[in-house]
């Protein structure tokens, strides 16, 4: 099952990754940037990914967290939403019905709607499902020009992750997030400073350890 690992001490908050996707889903670019400064997360039905400030000089990308049970899925009456055997949670817009169910369902508050819309769907990063398929990476991981994201299988993600933090104590929090936390998601993040400016349920983490710990 494919996922993506996030470091977020390697994030400058570029926004390469966000333009990516909005560039790969073919959004409205002008539309996308009002969004960025006139919703709280940035996420909207122009712009399924966003980089938020965690800290002065700390970024993380906000998107769908695509869970191993994704309660999305379990919540559409339709089967508008399939958690795919690679990986990704996507969205089927010919089954939607606009009940906006997976909005009240998702933890993460992840799906938006297009509100101003004649017909309205529902919009989510589905992790570049198409291209995955093809063999390709994720459009925000192909362009990130400082290696923040891994994309593979999450087995294998999970491995490497944890070992940066047993080899690097003073530069990690202990904890890989996505892992256990309900039920596991595809998207994994690791950093060194707490991650509750994403409003994700299980992102109030502890400070780092003080050098003096480990002497």
């Amino acid at each position: 099952m494919k996922a993506i690992l996030f470091d977020v001490t390697r994030c400058t908050g570029c926004e390469r990754c966000v333009n990516a996707c909005i560039e790969s889903k073919g959004f409205d670019p002008i539309r996308a940037e009002h969004d960025r400064y006139t919703i709280k997360d940035g996420l909207s039905a122009n712009r399924v990914s966003s980089i938020v400030e965690v800290s002065s000089d700390h970024f993380a990308r906000k998107a769908c967290m695509h869970c191993l049970e994704p309660s999305c899925v379990s919540a559409c009456l339709v089967g508008g939403l399939t958690k795919t055997a690679k990986g990704p949670v996507v969205y089927d817009s010919s089954k939607c019905i606009g009940c906006r169910y997976c909005m009240l369902a998702c933890p993460f508050t992840i799906p938006r709607y297009e509100w101003d819309e004649p017909i309205p769907f529902v919009q989510k990063c589905d992790m570049c499902y198409d291209r995955i398929k093809d063999g390709l990476k994720p459009a925000c991981v192909e362009a990130c020009p400082n290696d923040v994201m891994l994309f593979g299988e999450r087995e294998e993600l999970l491995a490497h992750a944890h070992q940066l933090v047993k080899e690097n104590p003073h530069q990690y929090i202990d904890h890989v997030w996505g892992e256990l936390e309900f039920d596991g998601t595809s998207v994994l993040y690791v950093t060194d400073v707490e991650l509750s400016k994403l409003d994700f349920p299980f992102a109030d983490t502890p400070s780092i350890p003080s050098q003096t710990n480990f002497l």
